[in-house]
């Protein structure tokens, strides 16, 4: 039975999880980013302008329009007046791409540069016999904040009524898709937040923010005023448009109005966004075990604040979590050594009901009973350890602070550790030797050999000597293209139970 809730287990885990190893087949290096404080000074490079949408009307080449400052680069497309994506000199020259970012719906306003504006911003001016439009981005030196400000102005004798729809970003589900499933959309509202599918055309009405991000970045927008509506629209088979849309704003003659929004262009960082506001924090959204993650990664933060060391941090979480579950682990090693002693019993059983599943099922229970066993107490630590797996796996790779942190050979915890790579590609491995995977399939093996030594000779021996290889290997091939971190964190929890699997031995 133990091995049986085991194998489920490990059978879960491998679907789960298994999606994540072919998609590691077409999965880059990805040596992009690095740490600001490991970050080297990497020149900048000016972006290459690409065809978008927004530049079917215009017969002249797009120009971009490059505003520095000490953390980033960001790349305007002058005639949209549209952001086309942001270069951070602190994470190795990453570029977080909107195509095109803030864009008017409104392609057939052309704007222009104003050169005597305030030169800690960037701002744009369109202008024709009817009306005025000054699109104003305002800079903070602080941090990674932007203040947008939209001046419409009346210059006709007649009313008019202007579109000011804005296009946050576009999603591209295209290309690469291990970078390609990490993008993702999220909408407040007054009362809640959420994280609707990207993919679909949707809409929310008194939006509070709206934002788009990707594996490491975000841009997150919002309005001043309840009467925007977010809008989430399929433009092509692969990619959506996230957008805010209001009525047109009405103008009497001569009249002037401005609308303001308030921008986040920077890092998921948790402490970066909530100095600017807090509940923009729920952007940084992972999945169905969201809190435990933002705990676990709030927990290392604090560890590696104390030594200094992720790797360090994550050994010290994976001791921390064992000894919580001790008790339960605990109570599993001793379900486990009554399941072996009742074992004889249960193969007489087997004998005298073979014929019969129905009595076979009945006098199991009761021999359970009366020897006071539970047969699926010893699963309870596996079951618990399945959501903090899952927690840590999207806290790891999904964690800006951790990528590029090194420990031991490992050069990146966010990835495959990697101690080798080889000139050819091999089935499962590919053409990488990671050991920790390794070692821990090893451990695992040790631990299966030990669990199964003092197992009295059975019918079922065949099989138990045969789940002894397939339980570990199946491990192995599941953790074998996952972050180095989580692997480091398994490892050193199947060591302390391997550990204690032998004094349990020793002392019997």
């Amino acid at each position: 039975m133990e091995r049986r809730i085991i194998l489920a287990i490990a059978l879960a885990l491998l679907v789960m999880l298994g999606w994540s190893r072919l998609v590691s087949k077409f999965y880059p290096i990805d040596q992009q980013i690095v740490t600001e404080k490991k970050s080297p000074n990497i020149p900048f490079i000016p972006a290459t302008p690409v065809e978008s949408p927004a530049l079917a009307s215009e017969t002249s080449p797009p120009s971009f329009i490059q505003f520095t400052q000490e953390k980033q680069e960001t790349i305007f497309l002058e005639s949209q007046a549209a952001i086309k994506e942001v270069i951070f000199k602190d994470y190795g020259a990453y570029k977080f791409p909107l195509e095109y970012g803030f864009l008017f719906k409104d392609k057939s306003l052309i704007f222009k540069k104003d050169e005597s504006a305030d030169p800690s911003g960037v701002t744009f001016v369109y202008r024709d016999q009817e009306k005025q439009i000054i699109k104003r981005f305002l800079f903070s030196n602080t941090n990674y904040s932007i203040e947008l400000e939209i001046e419409a102005r009346n210059l006709s004798a007649a009313p008019i009524t202007i579109g000011l729809d804005l296009v946050l970003g576009t999603l591209s589900f295209s290309g690469d898709q291990a970078q390609a499933r990490f993008q993702a959309v999220t909408v407040g509202l007054p009362d809640k937040t959420l994280h609707p599918n990207a993919r679909k055309d949707a809409g929310f009405n008194a939006v509070r923010f709206l934002s788009l991000q990707d594996r490491y970045f975000c841009a997150i927008i919002e309005p001043e005023g309840n009467h925007w509506t977010g809008v989430i629209k399929k433009i092509a088979p692969q990619s959506s448009e996230i957008s805010l849309v209001a009525e047109g704003l009405s103008l009497a003659p001569g009249e002037q109005r401005k609308e303001i929004f308030h921008i986040y262009l920077g890092p998921q960082d948790l402490k970066l966004i909530n100095s600017v506001k807090p509940h923009w924090s729920a952007v940084m959204y992972f999945g169905t075990f969201d809190i435990i993650s933002h705990f676990i990664l709030q927990l290392l933060e604090i560890l590696h604040a104390a030594v200094h060391s992720w790797g360090l941090a994550i050994i010290i979480l994976s001791i921390l979590i064992y000894f919580v579950l001790y008790p339960l682990s605990l109570k599993q090693m001793r379900s486990m050594k009554q399941m072996q002693t009742l074992q004889p019993q249960l193969e007489e059983l087997k004998r005298t009901y073979k014929d019969n599943p129905q009595k076979l099922n009945k006098a199991t229970m009761e021999l359970y009973r009366q020897n006071r066993v539970n047969p699926f107490s010893g699963c309870l630590p596996m079951v618990l350890q399945i959501p903090i797996f899952f927690a840590l796996y999207q806290a790891l790779i999904r964690s800006l602070a951790l990528k590029g942190a090194s420990f031991l050979w490992i050069k990146d915890l966010s990835e495959p550790d990697r101690l080798l790579l080889i000139p050819w590609h091999l089935p499962i491995l590919g053409n990488e030797i990671n050991l920790l995977p390794i070692l821990m399939t090893i451990g695992m093996f040790i631990q299966q050999k030990i669990s199964t030594a003092t197992t009295a000779a059975s019918s079922s021996a065949e099989q138990q000597k045969l789940m002894m290889i397939i339980f570990p290997l199946m491990f192995g091939f599941i953790f074998y293209h996952m972050p180095a971190g989580l692997v480091l964190y398994w490892f050193i929890n199947s060591t302390l139970m391997l550990i204690y699997q032998f004094r349990m031995t020793r002392a019997k």
